[in-house]
């Protein structure tokens, strides 16, 4: 029996307002300018002192209604990058205000209220952003990534479609679209879709993700190989490909490139749970279960409610003959899901080895009930 993580990362768009940049003259004697630190084009300067520079545009007066909704908006947008939603909310709040036609106003605090988890109320800014802008791809890729989050894969697909028809050189709708074909077990479909963005943009490292994750799903190992590589080539600090590519090295059979690759995962994002469970389970076949459970104790200290961390770590126990440690995991994991096939399974061997027949039994029937051939999986993995 062996647990595979793969994660696929869904690229969304995201706007940066844009104002028109003085003259030329102007900017070679006054740059850096407060306009230059506000739009703050390319994220040059951090968003502290891009705000900074947007609050500098809003006192020095003089400005038109248009002008200043930008360096609100900009100002929200570094607020947002510092955490500091309240300030980020009211200043969207007063761009739409001076000037209710400025479509990335609305885009810009839908984007918030998404990460806020107002899916809908996200949805209806994205939609008055539309209205204002409608042939807008990015925004109509916006929309289809909230409509994604609440679970409508048509709608979102939907406006994907559109984007694209705005935009056909739009490499993120198809990226998105991808991903929502992914999700409704599209495979084919993903994986055109992914090859599509690579196309329209070779240098995109996500696209190049995502369509080693749809040659990963299919089996398809060398492939998948290939293109983390290129992903990971395009983009050294990309740590989900690092992630996705040890995925492959393991399922290969070659545990010790999977640890070199979850170890970069990690090291590149310190706070990369699924990648601390990926090298653990990596570990625990290696035979070094204080490695793995080291590793399965980090990403649960991350994440508590880590139910692929704590049934992991419960099989790693039930291997090691901890069996009072395995069914204390067992237990969290399914007090969090119920319908945790491994965690019922595993539960059940460690009762039965406990001397817990009739416990056992019943773990093991509800687990076979969802996963009719799960015996055989732990068979081939030695846990019986």
């Amino acid at each position: 029996m062996r647990q595979t993580l793969i994660l696929i990362c869904a690229a969304i768009a995201a706007l940066s307002p844009l104002v028109a940049a003085p003259a030329a003259s102007q900017q070679e004697q006054e740059l850096p300018s407060e306009w230059t630190l506000c739009i703050n084009e390319g994220k040059v300067y951090p968003p502290d002192i891009a705000a900074d520079g947007c609050t500098a545009v809003i006192r020095s007066g003089n400005r038109m209604p248009r002008e200043l909704a930008v360096a609100f908006t900009n100002r929200g947008l570094a607020y947002r990058a510092l955490g500091d939603m309240d300030r980020a909310f009211a200043d969207y709040d007063s761009a739409i205000k001076l000037d209710p036609s400025y479509a990335f106003a609305f885009n810009n605090r839908g984007a918030a209220r998404r990460d806020n988890g107002e899916y809908d109320r996200a949805i209806a800014d994205y939609t008055e952003a539309i209205r204002i802008d409608p042939r807008n791809a990015a925004i109509l890729t916006n929309r289809g990534a909230a409509w994604r989050d609440k679970g409508d894969l048509d709608r979102a697909i939907a406006d994907y479609d559109e984007a694209i028809r705005v935009n056909p050189k739009y490499a993120t709708a198809f990226t998105n679209r991808g991903n929502a074909y992914r999700e409704k077990g599209d495979i084919d479909r993903a994986a055109a879709d992914y090859s599509a963005a690579i196309e329209v943009d070779p240098t995109n490292a996500i696209a190049f993700n995502n369509r080693g994750a749809a040659y990963l799903v299919k089996g398809d190992f060398e492939h998948a190989l290939v293109y983390y590589s290129e992903a990971i080539r395009l983009d050294p600090s990309y740590a989900l490909a690092f992630n996705n590519r040890g995925m492959v090295w393991r399922d290969k059979g070659d545990l010790d490139l999977a640890v070199a690759d979850f170890g970069e995962a990690i090291k590149l994002n310190p706070r990369f749970g699924a990648a601390m469970v990926n090298r653990a389970n990596a570990w625990r076949d290696k035979g070094e279960f204080d490695r793995a459970l080291a590793d399965y104790g980090d990403a649960i200290r991350l994440n508590p409610r880590n139910t692929f961390a704590l049934s992991s770590r419960g099989l790693a126990r039930l291997r090691r003959g901890e069996l009072d440690d395995s069914i204390s995991d067992f237990d969290a994991a399914l007090g969090l899901n119920p319908k945790l096939a491994d965690s019922l399974y595993g539960r059940g061997i460690a009762k039965r080895k406990k001397g817990d027949p009739m416990g056992a039994d019943a773990d093991l029937a509800a687990a076979k009930a969802i996963r009719p051939g799960i015996a055989q999986e732990f068979a081939l993995s030695e846990i019986e």
